[in-house]
């Protein structure tokens, strides 16, 4: 008899639909199926390849719309961001598809009478696991590139958004050969069982925890690895910063898809000369937010579950029973969301410093000296992002602060094509840019006497 996984509005709990969830003694054979398929991907051209998945996208443009309606209603983002993101699935194949290619193409060298050629080959079945708050998104970011590279896929997404994933799969296999990009549903039960399955790379987004239990449940095999686990970034707001593009950015960073996201601003870290005009300003900029359900025209969702939004009941009641204020913001345990907070005189030992929040909060602490600002920036076992807003002496900071990715004087997003990388506890193995695409091959070398 089959087992299901219910899917519900995150404001009301409103039923809208269900899958069925996937036997765990069902996905060995699923696996094997994926090998057989590969044995044949592999062997197409990359053009043929990168052929079938521009016509599977391709898919997803008539059902944009549609499709964004169902992310908002599971996941519970506007309207517009969910739009945003199945377009971007739906027209982005063609050029990723593209610069895997070219990072992937055998690449030879010539000497002393010898030719050695360096092949970027398939490396088998890869597991891509992927979480709720960007459901497509980071889903496709790692399918893509998987199956230029001619490995075969089995998607095992957050139980929390089967729905949308299950449309997202149902759409590419109109167009991919049979059991090329395959499916499970589940909770922790079936990734485990995915993870310890015979599969040969594991490409996993979500938490720390969950990335350190990945990685020891792999280590037998000896499993390849690429993941993007949790973040806590911090922003530093120098004295000689534009206090008011600061505090924009503070607000926009911190509360972008509700807070919940990897890269979202969580530790705010401004100049003592600055801060209460800074406050004042970032006060003001969260009064714009309004907050709803994805119809409403609301910039701020519910948060995805009860079970999160307590996390970060905890840690707001944490701080704030240990000094630090509320000065914007109410606290409201009755409905599915968080609403624009900003709380300062944060401490480095408070969770709101220390745990992943999720939620659209700003978390605001002083500095005196730049060197004590790096000291506290780099107080985290995380290393994802990190943003310094302010004139002098600012790349000298970026090059001492602990993270993957830095942005000064704007958020994260950079020129050209670069990784998705994360440094400490944020990540292992990237994703993204020649090097990141090169991490879903075999490598081999292959040298030859004239």
């Amino acid at each position: 008899m089959n087992e299901f996984i219910k899917s519900f509005n995150p404001v009301n709990q409103e039923f809208i639909g269900e899958v069925v969830k996937t036997d765990v003694n069902e996905i060995s054979k699923l696996v094997e199926k994926s090998k057989i398929a590969q044995k044949k991907w592999k062997n197409l051209t990359i053009d043929e390849r990168i052929d079938y998945l521009v016509n599977a996208s391709s898919q997803l443009i008539p059902e944009i719309n549609k499709l964004a309606i169902l992310l908002s209603k599971e996941m519970g983002k506007d309207l517009n961001r969910s739009i945003g993101e199945v377009s971007g699935c739906a027209h982005d194949v063609s050029y990723k598809a593209a610069e895997v290619k070219e990072a992937i193409q055998t690449q030879v060298f010539e000497n002393y009478g010898m030719k050695t050629q360096m092949q970027y080959n398939a490396l088998g079945v890869c597991a891509v696991i992927s979480p709720w708050n960007y459901p497509l998104s980071m889903a496709h970011w790692l399918i893509i590139p998987a199956l230029v590279a001619g490995n075969t896929v089995i998607l095992k997404p957050s139980e929390e958004t089967p729905l949308i994933s299950q449309a997202y799969v149902d759409l590419f296999n109109k167009i991919l050969p049979k059991d090329v990009l395959q499916i499970i549903h589940g909770d922790e039960i079936q990734g485990k069982a995915l993870v310890n399955s015979d599969v040969n790379l594991i490409a996993f987004t979500g938490s720390k925890d969950a990335g350190i239990n990945i990685m020891q449940n792999a280590s037998s095999k000896l499993k390849r690895l690429i993941m993007e686990l949790g973040g806590k970034d911090p922003l530093i707001v120098l004295k000689d910063a534009d206090i008011n593009k600061a505090a924009r950015f503070a607000v926009a960073s911190s509360f972008e898809n509700s807070g919940q996201m990897c890269t979202s601003t969580e530790r705010v870290y401004v100049h003592e000369s600055i801060i209460e005009v800074f406050e004042n300003l970032v006060v003001e900029y969260a009064k714009q937010y309004k907050t709803g359900s994805w119809d409403e025209e609301a910039d701020i969702g519910p948060i995805i579950n009860k079970k999160q939004k307590n996390i970060i009941l905890e840690q707001v009641e944490d701080a704030l029973n240990k000094g630090a204020k509320l000065l914007y913001g109410k606290i409201n345990k009755d409905d599915a969301f968080i609403y624009p907070s900003v709380i300062t005189d944060v401490k480095q030992d408070m969770k709101l410093f220390t745990d992943e929040t999720f939620a659209a909060i700003v978390s605001i602490s002083s500095f005196s000296t730049n060197d004590e600002a790096i000291l506290k920036a780099n107080d985290s076992e995380f290393g994802l992002g990190a943003v310094i807003f302010g004139k002098e002496d600012v790349e000298n900071i970026a090059s001492q602060l602990e993270a993957g990715m830095l942005g000064i004087n704007q958020g994260l997003g950079s020129v050209g094509d670069t990784p998705w990388v994360g440094s400490k506890q944020s990540g292992f193995g990237y994703h993204g840019s020649p090097d990141g695409h090169r991490q879903f091959t075999q490598v081999k070398i292959i040298t030859q006497r004239s």
